[in-house]
């Protein structure tokens, strides 16, 4: 691709020119080659550099996991490591959600089912909700 500037890095990668220059701000992508004129210019590097911050992203990365990812590489160590404590924590994290999401579905569901029973009282907003933060009938 050789040098390209910001516009030209942003199509290729598609992603805004700002995103880019926040990266550049957070530290995710080292400051570009200036032009007399201010155009920033990228080199060969920073458009994989880009390319592997926007891989991680698409594998549910954060920014800051993604800043640590590149800073093993940046000290010439293998980060392979590290990103597989990071997948194994984001699938005990996922797990410990799936379950707090099947003991509300099980929640609603009970909900649901006393709501097919219950006399719905004059002027209550829903009993439903009502009685449900309380424990009373509903």
């Amino acid at each position: 691709m050789g040098i390209v500037r910001i516009g030209e890095l942003a199509d290729s990668v598609s992603v805004p020119a700002k995103t880019i220059r926040y990266y550049e701000e957070i530290g995710l992508l080292p400051p570009p080659e200036r032009h007399p004129n201010g155009y920033r210019n990228y080199d060969e590097p920073a458009v994989d550099r880009l390319r592997f911050v926007r891989a991680a992203q698409a594998v549910g990365f954060s920014l800051g996991e993604i800043k640590e990812i590149l800073a093993f590489h940046e000290r010439g160590e293998k980060p392979c490591g590290h990103v597989l404590d990071l997948v194994d924590r984001r699938a005990r994290d996922i797990s410990e959600r799936i379950a707090v999401l099947e003991r509300m579905q099980a929640d609603l569901r009970r909900l649901s089912a006393r709501a097919a029973a219950a006399p719905v009282p004059d002027g209550a907003y829903c009993h439903l909700i009502e009685h449900s933060a309380t424990g009373g009938p509903g």
